[in-house]
C-alpha cells in the first residue's frame, strides 16, 4: 500500500463503523424504552456530551453512569437492562473483516484506536471470543481504548500517544475512521487519513 508515493508500512484502525457495525439510533430507542426521554437531547451517545464524554475518558465508572441513567428514568431500572440498552448499538463483526485483519497483521503493523467505554468494550470483546474462539485484542500489534488512556479522539494528544509508544513514523502510517472529525484530528498528528464510509469499507480497500 502506496500513499503520495511512500509505502505504508502502519495501520491504525478505528473500531465502530470500521470493523465492528454499529446503530446508534437502536441504543436511544433502547434507552427510550426504559423510560429516559429525549436521551439524545439530554446526554448524547456520540461522546461529544457530558455524560458519555466523561464514560468515554473513563471519568466516571460504569455504576455511576448507570446510576444517571436510572436518574434519568426516575424509576429503578436493574443495570443488566441499562447495559442491554447500552450495548444495542453495537452489532457485528463481519468474517470478511475478520479475514482482512489477520492478513494485514503478517504485512504491516496494525493498531486499533477507539473512542469507546467499560461496558462497551466488556460486551464486544466477550462477542468476538464466543463467535470466533479467540481474543479481540490478538489482531492487533496493540489496541488502544479511550477510557483506558483518559483520551479521546479527535485529540491530537491520543494519536501522538500511539505513534510514541511504538515508534511509528507518521509518514509511514495510515489512519481508518468512519468519522471525518477524528481523520482531522490524525491529520494534525502528522497520519495520512482515509475516511471509511459504505463505499469505501476495508472489504474494498484491502481485498
Amino acid at each position: 500500500m502506496e500513499v503520495n508515493g511512500i509505502k505504508i508500512k502502519n495501520i491504525i484502525f478505528d473500531l465502530g463503523g470500521v470493523i465492528l457495525d454499529i446503530d446508534p439510533q437502536l441504543t436511544i430507542d433502547a434507552l427510550n424504552s426504559l423510560g429516559v426521554g429525549n436521551f439524545l437531547e439530554n446526554y448524547g451517545v456520540s461522546g461529544h456530551r457530558e455524560l458519555t464524554y466523561k464514560l468515554e475518558i473513563g471519568e466516571i465508572s460504569a455504576e455511576e453512569f448507570r446510576n444517571l441513567i436510572r436518574k434519568g428514568a426516575g424509576e429503578d431500572i436493574s443495570d443488566r437492562e441499562i447495559d442491554e440498552a447500552w450495548n444495542a448499538l453495537l452489532l457485528h463483526f463481519k468474517e470478511e473483516r475478520i479475514r482482512i485483519l489477520r492478513k494485514l497483521k503478517k504485512q504491516y503493523r496494525i493498531f486499533l484506536l477507539s473512542n469507546t467505554n467499560v461496558i462497551h468494550k466488556e460486551y464486544f470483546f466477550t462477542t468476538f471470543r464466543e463467535k470466533y474462539s479467540m481474543e479481540f485484542s490478538d489482531l492487533f500489534e496493540k489496541d488502544y481504548y479511550s477510557h483506558e488512556i483518559g483520551l479521546n479522539k479527535p485529540d491530537p494528544e491520543i494519536f501522538h500517544r500511539v505513534i510514541e509508544e511504538n515508534n511509528l513514523n507518521p509518514e509511514e502510517t495510515i489512519f481508518l475512521d468512519d468519522c471525518e472529525a477524528n481523520l482531522q484530528g490524525a491529520k494534525v498528528a502528522g497520519l495520512y487519513t482515509k475516511h471509511i464510509t459504505p463505499e469505501c469499507s476495508i472489504e474494498k480497500i484491502f481485498d
